[in-house]
């Protein structure tokens, strides 16, 4: 049904808060608008809050099975196979981000509905997940993602429920997390963020894609990977990854300027464990034009101690220069983390995820989130590198950074369903970002 200049206004029946409200449609395709169902605790908004008081008017409702709930302008049904411009474009895939109202998210969202991350054919739908406290600033996300006139952004939905937001996603971004506030214990932390997870694990395993694609970022994220993989046991562990690309790109950046040379030079780049204090950057396998970094930048006193901490705690030292933590860097560093997986890896080279350990040919213990060297044939799948080698200050440091990993998974072991929780963390390391 052809629809010119038309004034809608839609009855929802979420809250006495929302109860009209009022949007221009000025499109020459079909419109399909239909009651949205009322959520147990959460509202998904259909378009901007008007004043203004308009007769309603009811456009062919379809059975709510055939249609998700949407925000404002992304309520009407485009036909793709009916317009020009979308004729080679690919199926439409359910992206959910989860703290979709944070800064990190602010950053993002905007580059997964360009078509940076997937490509310029890849039409997407954002499912955005907040909490009540955030969910007017959600709405305000959603209102400049309408803005912003995406093409490829087919379909945006709103909520605070986890198995309403998550419901078809092939992809889950997991961002939202409690930071760690002053005086708060990290095993105090890893309970907080835990229950988080585990109940987003508990919701992916019941309503998401069987084959979705976990990327965990909320920290501490290698054991909240851990936990949200041990509550959903549906799907696949090896789809679930924690982030450790913004440690790798860290890494990428320090070697070039010590080298003198530019990031594309800088390959082979592994970060190894935790997403913490402890983790270890690699520059024994990482390097330079093609050559071993050990035999461009000879200094190894600078490589062991000076490289490895600047590394470990570059986070914590742009909050002292900036104020703020690095949440646009980390949004660069999701983008390299999904283009890691959907295009292949050039030959030769790998990146660094946190991934689950089973099976892996390094001798780490198995059962936990360990970052380590990976490929992809651009699948949306990997395998671990098996080409790795080895000294023994680079063991050593491992094993550090695999017995935190281990101590905090005993910490945890309440919401892993492995038992009662013992926390024996040896000292309280902190997040790269941490104050």
């Amino acid at each position: 049904m052809a629809v010119a200049d038309l004034y809608t206004k839609i009855n929802l029946q979420y809250s006495s808060k929302l109860s009209y409200v009022s949007t221009r449609l000025s499109y020459s395709r079909r419109v399909s608008l239909r009651p949205l169902p009322q959520p147990h605790n959460s509202r998904i908004c259909c378009s901007v809050t008007s004043k203004e008081a308009q007769a309603p008017v009811f456009v062919n409702t379809e059975d709510p099975k055939k249609k998700p709930d949407c925000y404002g302008v992304f309520c009407l049904t485009y036909d793709l196979t009916a317009e020009e411009e979308t004729k080679t474009w690919k199926k439409l895939i359910n992206i959910a981000v989860s703290g979709a109202a944070g800064m990190i998210s602010n950053h993002l969202l905007f580059k997964l509905a360009s078509g940076e991350v997937f490509g310029p054919d890849q039409p997407i739908a954002l499912k955005l997940l907040g909490s009540e406290r955030s969910l007017q600033a959600l709405e305000g996300v959603a209102m400049e993602l309408e803005d912003s006139l995406f093409p490829l952004l087919r379909e945006v939905s709103i909520g605070i429920d986890s198995y309403e937001v998550f419901q078809d996603a092939d992809w889950a971004l997991l961002i939202g997390a409690k930071p760690r506030g002053p005086g708060m214990e990290r095993a105090d932390l890893l309970d907080i963020n835990g229950q988080i997870f585990a109940e987003q694990g508990k919701a992916l395993n019941a309503v998401a894609s069987q084959n979705v694609k976990v990327i965990v970022v909320g920290n501490p994220c290698n054991t909240n990977a851990l936990i949200c993989l041990k509550n959903a046991p549906n799907i696949p562990a090896k789809n679930f990854h924690a982030l450790t690309r913004l440690d790798e790109n860290r890494a990428k950046c320090q070697l070039a300027l010590k080298a003198g040379v530019f990031y594309d030079k800088v390959s082979n780049v592994t970060i190894w464990g935790n997403h913490s204090t402890t983790q270890v950057p690699d520059f024994l396998n990482a390097k330079i034009n093609g050559i071993p970094v050990k035999e461009v930048i000879k200094d190894t006193k600078w490589l062991e101690e000076e490289f490895t901490e600047m590394v470990q705690k570059r986070g914590g030292v742009l909050i002292k220069k900036w104020g703020r933590s690095s949440a646009a860097s980390t949004s660069v560093s999701i983008v390299d983390a999904i283009r890691s997986l959907v295009t292949p890896t050039p030959e030769g080279d790998w990146f660094s995820s946190g991934v689950y350990t089973a099976g892996n040919p390094y001798g780490i213990e198995e059962g936990i989130v360990f970052s380590m060297p990976c490929r992809s044939k651009g699948d949306g799948d990997y395998e671990l590198v098996k080409d790795v080698i080895f000294d023994d200050f680079l063991r050593s440091r491992i094993k550090k950074t695999e017995a935190e990993l281990l101590a905090e998974k005993r910490c945890v072991a309440h919401l892993t369903g492995e038992g009662i929780a013992v926390c024996d963390l040896p000292g309280d390391t902190m997040l790269p970002g941490e104050m």
